[in-house]
């Protein structure tokens, strides 16, 4: 394999390392030919007006063995992306290794001496498996807490149902007792206290608030109720009782000496 120098210093040394590279690739017989950035491979022997050939790989991840076909000139990080679809692992998360040497995205499987039936590692980045701990623990989190929600929207929607009654008493001008409007206030406390305490990000956030709006609500309506209810006066119930004169009666009695 030849590689054309590169030099930083100046165009025109550039220019004429690649027109050196090139013309002592003509002077071979043809059996080099220049890839892009530079670079001299020896050319292979198919058509060039035929599509490169493909060669099958011998995959290992961790104790899964698999094989895959990619293009003969494809470069490490074309691999990567046909290993997703077999890995779920993007990209970015994964390292490939050939004959035990890390190998860059931008290296080609041909220049690096991989041939078909060629044997890759492959590895997930350890700071991708970082954040993927990191994202399950978040998940978890949320599905907890979303579980703390629902079970405390289902005791709101019990004592939502409660002041429903107590006004619909109420407008019906039927005085309810005041201890049944503050012990459903302080249950309703209650409830804001829990939810409260429940941790949340992401969409359970948006839930927590929606079921504390409906708690303090009712709280509100309650207390406008407790109002209402004190300016009515107790229905006094009186019952009229109909009496009724013994019956007469005469008995006669047989004497016996």
């Amino acid at each position: 394999m030849m590689r054309m120098r590169r030099s930083g210093s100046d165009d025109g040394s550039s220019r004429g390392s690649a027109e050196e590279a090139a013309a002592g690739a003509r002077e071979v017989g043809g059996e080099w030919e220049m890839r892009p950035g530079g670079m001299l491979v020896q050319r292979r022997g198919w058509d060039p007006g035929a599509p490169p050939p493909e060669m099958r790989l011998r995959i290992s991840y961790g104790s899964a063995r698999f094989e895959v076909s990619v293009c003969s000139l494809a470069t490490f990080r074309e691999l990567k992306k046909i290993l997703t679809a077999d890995t779920g692992l993007q990209p970015a998360e994964q390292r490939l290794f050939y004959k035990g040497k890390e190998r860059g995205d931008g290296e080609f499987l041909d220049v690096c001496g991989v041939k078909n039936r060629s044997k890759v590692v492959l590895t997930e980045d350890p700071t991708s498996l970082e954040r993927r701990y990191v994202e399950m623990r978040k998940n978890a989190r949320i599905q907890s807490a979303q579980r703390a929600i629902s079970a405390e929207s289902m005791e709101v929607d019990k004592l939502a149902d409660q002041v429903t009654t107590i006004e619909k008493s109420i407008t019906e001008r039927n005085k309810v007792a005041e201890v049944q409007i503050t012990t459903l206030i302080e249950l309703l406390m209650r409830q804001a206290v829990k939810l409260d305490s429940i941790h949340t990000e992401g969409d359970a956030s948006s839930q927590k608030n929606l079921q504390a709006k409906r708690v303090q609500k009712c709280v509100e309506t309650l207390d406008l109720l407790k109002i209402r209810n004190g300016r009515l006066k107790p229905v006094v119930v009186t019952t009229k009782w109909e009496t009724f004169d013994p019956p007469t009666t005469t008995t006669q009695w047989e004497y016996f000496d």
